[in-house]
This record gives C-alpha cells, sequence and structure tokens, in this order.
C-alpha cells in the first residue's frame, strides 16, 4: 500500500484516549485510524471524527520521513514514537503538561 497517511490524530474519547493514531482516510464524519500496534494496517479503527484531535500539521512533517515509500505496521509504529517525542517536545517548550 503506498503512502497515504493524511495526518496524525490524537484519540480524545474512548478507551483509547490519548493514543495515536495515523489517519488512512476521512469522510465528513468518521476517520479509519490505525496505530501499528493495536490497529493494523489490515484492520483500521473506525471512529467518530468529532472524537479526535488532530495534530499540527508539523508533527505529521517532523516524523514524514519514517513513512517513506510502502506503508507498513512496523514504519507507522516508528514514525508514531518520534511523533510522541516530537509532541512532548513541544509540550515542554510551551510549557505545559
Amino acid at each position: 500500500m503506498p503512502c497515504e497517511g493524511k495526518a496524525l490524530a490524537r484519540s480524545g474519547a474512548g478507551h483509547d484516549r490519548g493514543t495515536l493514531y495515523l489517519v488512512l482516510a476521512e469522510t465528513e464524519d468518521r476517520v479509519l485510524l490505525t496505530d501499528g500496534k493495536r490497529r493494523k494496517l489490515s484492520n483500521p479503527k473506525e471512529k467518530n471524527r468529532k472524537h479526535v484531535e488532530f495534530l499540527p500539521d508539523s508533527v505529521l512533517e517532523a516524523v514524514s520521513g519514517k513513512l517513506q515509500g510502502t506503508m507498513t505496521d512496523a514504519g507507522i509504529r516508528r514514525a508514531l514514537a518520534a511523533a510522541r517525542v516530537s509532541c512532548s517536545e513541544a509540550e515542554n517548550d510551551q510549557g505545559g503538561t
């Protein structure tokens, strides 16, 4: 599957609250999410759009090198790990928790 990741998002509601995901597809009110571990490319999570928080495009750009070429579950896990680091550094710079 070619690299189709459109954005990164954090779950804001549900048992997976706070989990980072790669957004595979979007519709007006639903998104398909994968994290490469619990929700693999072969079985993405469908979630209501208003229950996710989309991360800034700058975070996706920072980890886009990990998503080059054919997208795999392992590549998604590496990219999301890098995004977690990027997000925590940004929160520390802004004085957040």
